[in-house]
């Protein structure tokens, strides 16, 4: 007999081992249908693990941080095949989850450019609405902390877990394109078209990261000022921070940039699209500075 605590403390017995998804079975359909992972004693894992002894479960759906963080991790498994149906020769490099959305790298003979991102972007949608199982696959020997997984045809070493399956993978867009002859594809995912739209709201504040070593530290950022009523965004792009600035100096008020020394500090540095320059602040001045001028809440 297999004892499962739930996470209000109820109790549930099975007179065998189960999967993640089978536990999540037995108390609802609706839930089942949402799960994208389970996590099991604390640690997440796929839907198909199966729990053979007793165990704390808890189902992990896109409502969730971590479940948003695997739809986008599974976003860039089908963007990969989606560049892999359409350009055969592309070489897939890695990929994963990025701020609000996910990215991938190719090794391409040809550049594609901006225009290729609707046409891709058609055949993910068309991926998912076929619904692609996505499979764990034991390896012999996976580099530490990877996993090999299974999408149509080609397999993947990358970090896990991953969605069960593409249909979950709804509300996704493509929006930058970098490198040439190896190149970044970017997009964002979200649990529903709803929280599409509102991501595609023009933002109060950019939070532009110096480079990649920024990264957790500039989406944190981003988390906190959003709660505290401020419409922020992210650009955690692999570009020069010159040219992320000059871009978006065009069409948003307010820059927050974030590099070593801000990381390091816990402050962010504010400047304004017409360049005046408001020096060093710990998040929330910011936060309190932005409800002052009416920005926040707004």
């Amino acid at each position: 007999m297999i004892q499962i605590t739930l996470p209000d403390g109820s109790l549930r017995e099975y007179d065998q081992p189960l999967s993640v998804h089978e536990v999540a079975a037995s108390i609802g359909h609706g839930l089942a249908s949402a799960a994208v992972a389970g996590r099991v004693d604390g640690n997440l894992v796929d839907c198909e693990y199966m729990i053979e002894a007793d165990a704390r479960v808890s189902i992990v759906t896109p409502q969730e941080p971590d479940g948003l963080e695997i739809l986008r991790r599974s976003c860039a498994l089908m963007l990969a095949m989606a560049v892999k149906q359409l350009h055969p020769q592309a070489q897939m490099r890695s990929g994963s989850e990025l701020g609000d959305g996910f990215f991938y790298v190719f090794a391409v003979e040809q550049s594609l450019t901006p225009a290729d991102l609707p046409l891709i972007e058609a055949r993910m949608q068309s991926l998912a609405a076929t619904n692609h199982s996505i499979r764990r696959k034991e390896a012999s020997s996976p580099p530490k902390e990877l996993s090999l997984y299974r999408l149509g045809d080609t397999e993947y070493l990358t970090t896990g877990p991953h969605v069960p399956a593409t249909k979950v993978l709804q509300a996704f867009a493509l929006d930058h394109i970098s490198g040439t002859l190896q190149q970044r594809i970017y997009g964002t995912c979200w649990s529903s078209h709803q929280e599409l739209q509102h991501w595609r709201l023009p933002p109060h504040v950019m939070v532009v990261s110096m480079d990649e070593r920024q990264t957790t530290y500039a989406h944190a950022v981003t988390e906190t000022l959003r709660r505290n009523g401020v419409r922020a965004l992210a650009d955690l792009r692999n570009e020069k921070v010159r040219y992320k600035i000059r871009q978006h100096s065009q069409t948003v008020p307010y820059l927050v940039v974030v590099g070593e020394k801000e990381k390091a500090g816990e402050f962010v540095s504010v400047r304004s699209r017409t360049g005046e320059d408001f020096g060093r602040m710990k998040v929330d001045a910011v936060c309190d500075w932005m409800r002052s001028t009416g920005i926040a809440d707004a």
